[in-house]
């Protein structure tokens, strides 16, 4: 996988260079009871995305946001 797309790094290389994507959810209380949820991910540094493109990867979208129903009392 890496030698062939990875321009000759090493897969451990590889790995902590993906590694460094995190992925969060971000939890926000609304007024009325509910809550927003906004799963995102960090966007890929310069040289991450250079080792996505050559490994031919895509990053899919940032989900779009949720919203939880309202908490019966």
């Amino acid at each position: 996988m890496a030698q062939g797309a990875g321009g000759g790094l090493m897969p451990r290389v590889v790995v902590e260079k993906l590694a460094g994507l995190k992925l969060l959810d971000v939890r926000v209380p609304t007024t009325d009871g509910r809550e927003l949820l906004l799963v995102r991910r960090t966007e890929a540094e310069r040289d991450v995305a250079l080792l996505l493109a050559r490994l031919k990867l895509t990053l899919p979208p940032q989900p779009p946001p949720r919203i939880s129903p309202s908490k019966a009392s």
